[in-house]
């Protein structure tokens, strides 16, 4: 279904990266010519194990799967959606449009939305080198 020059985009936190991420952002990549990850930024990314984002740029960078990493806006994901202009969102297995400004900003620049499956038993977490 890889398309001539689609570019996709597909967002998260990647605090723990584990194979189960490195086969969804595979599989993301598989819906166009160019993968964008966009990192959650750090003023939104409030989880317990939170690592900051130039971290967890460095380690997405790592993998070589993305041709671009960038972490998000501060003041919103339509912002990022607007910059990076993709023609595919690429959703985890349980993430959700944040809200309805996303909705209707995706409907006005006419993305296609697909959900990415689950690799469940490859969620341990990847070792990386200490910065």
């Amino acid at each position: 279904m890889r398309s001539g020059s689609a570019v996709v985009f597909t967002a998260g936190c990647f605090n723990r990266l584990h194979p189960a991420h490195v086969l969804m952002l595979e599989a993301a990549r598989s819906f166009g010519k160019r993968l964008v990850v966009v990192l959650a930024h750090d003023a939104h990314n409030r989880k317990p194990n939170a690592v900051p984002a130039k971290i967890r740029r460095a380690r997405l960078k790592s993998l070589d799967i993305a041709d671009a990493v960038i972490v998000g806006r501060p003041d919103s994901f339509v912002r990022s959606l607007r910059r990076v202009k993709p023609d595919v969102l690429a959703l985890g297995h349980d993430q959700r449009l944040p809200d309805k400004e996303t909705e209707k900003a995706i409907e006005r620049m006419k993305i296609k939305i697909v959900v990415l499956p689950w690799f469940a038993g490859k969620e341990k977490t990847l070792e990386f080198a200490r910065r």
